[in-house]
């Protein structure tokens, strides 16, 4: 469990330099330039997520549960991951309505991943790397929206409602591919028991 505890501090805490250390930031892109300050949170977040994923592989073995959600909890968890998952294709696109009226889908999308999976997963290890993530988005949603407000972030500017069926139709298909199968090839549990 304490790889899991040190992955999630490292990797979210990572992701969150913006808002708790911002002079952090800058300090280091002034030093290393900004592609170099971008290499190095590259390399770190890579390393982060590869300590949080193995410590939570790790936690999952000798996890106790806090609860234990109904089956029907985990079709709720797989009808939100397809919203999730418009939401992050949506992100990747030019900007459509999604974009727009969601402000920053990648955030939103997050959460939506998170919520789903506390939904259906009531294993400790569970419950805090999906808990962790959700608080996380909450507090990044936080910030965005304060630095929005004092003029230090511009919103993506709608470009056209085509890329909405383009991240419906991807978000569509990447959803299928993990459900039925990448899901359970990769973490060894299926969605939805065929």
């Amino acid at each position: 469990m304490a790889l899991l505890i040190v992955g999630i501090i490292i990797f979210l805490g990572l992701h969150l330099i913006r808002v708790i250390a911002p002079g952090l930031r800058q300090s280091m892109i002034d030093r290393l330039g900004e592609n170099g300050w971008k290499g190095v949170y590259s390399v770190l977040s890579i390393l982060s997520l590869i300590l949080l994923i193995y410590g939570f592989g790790q936690a999952r073995q000798v996890t106790g549960v806090l609860y234990t959600p109904p089956v029907w909890m985990a079709h709720i968890a797989v009808t939100l991951m397809l919203i999730a998952l418009i939401c992050l294709v949506a992100s990747l696109l030019p900007a459509g309505r999604i974009a727009v009226k969601t402000k920053h889908p990648m955030v939103l999308s997050v959460k939506i991943w998170a919520f789903a999976h506390l939904l259906a997963n009531g294993e400790t290890s569970s419950v805090l790397l999906f808990g962790a993530f959700l608080a996380w988005g909450v507090i990044l949603r936080i910030a965005l929206k304060r630095r929005e407000r004092a003029g230090g972030l511009t919103l993506r500017p709608f470009v056209s409602g085509k890329y909405d069926l383009y991240a419906a139709i991807i978000g569509v298909v990447v959803w299928a591919l993990i459900t039925f199968k990448l899901h359970e090839l990769l973490i060894g549990v299926a969605p939805i028991a065929m």
